[in-house]
């Protein structure tokens, strides 16, 4: 058994370390990582130049790796969106500012003519109530000079009805002595022929 185990590790490969720096004590590898390790050394054998330069020369003398450096024109072409971006949103603010002005200005035209048709409609109210008031006032005036007249009217005949009674007093008055100045003559001839008034006599003889 410990023969198979000896050989075994013998047939394993061992990984490629590198001459100029002694490698760090390897971690407990994963179960995969003899495989991977493998694939590596083999990568770097077929990078590795004809010549068997060795790999710390090789690694020194490789060519430099450019950095990648941003693209201009991809940085020109980010800045020219942003840019236009900006111009857009500048357009749009603008053109929504136009709009809120022009919105502004129509409603103040719309208040303005409101407005004047309310000024209009309050001056013809006005005007109407002015002229029904002074036609009330003529028709009071008239009716007051009507009323006037007919209290004329009325005291005028009061006095002509108080006139007329009186005359009619006057008349009954006037007639009342003349009937006494009658009966006063009539009683004088009575005292002067010694004759009794028969209504008389047959009123006390009953």
């Amino acid at each position: 058994m410990a023969e198979e185990d000896q050989r075994a590790a013998y047939k394993a490969p061992a990984p490629f370390p590198r001459p100029t720096r002694p490698p760090p004590p390897p971690p407990p590898p994963p179960p995969a990582a003899p495989e991977e390790r493998t694939s590596r050394a083999k990568k770097e054998e077929k990078e590795a130049p004809e010549n068997n330069v060795s790999p710390a020369i090789a690694e020194k003398y490789s060519p430099a790796v450019p950095q990648k450096v941003a693209d201009p024109v991809e940085k020109y072409s980010g800045g020219s969106i942003d840019r236009d971006a900006v111009l857009a949103r500048v357009e749009t603010e603008k053109r929504l500012a136009l709009i809120k002005a022009w919105e502004e200005s129509e409603k103040t035209n719309v208040d303005n003519k409101t407005y004047k048709k309310f000024s209009g409609i309050g001056a013809w109210e006005n005007t109407k109530r002015s002229a029904i008031e002074a036609e009330l006032k003529k028709i009071e005036e008239k009716l007051e000079k009507k009323k006037a007249e007919y209290a004329e009217m009325m005291k005028n005949k009061v006095v002509e009805i108080h006139k007329a009674a009186e005359e009619k007093r006057a008349l009954v008055e006037a007639k009342k002595g003349e009937s006494f100045l009658k009966i006063e003559e009539t009683a004088a001839k009575f005292r002067a022929t010694g004759y009794t008034p028969r209504k008389l006599l047959g009123c006390c003889t009953r």
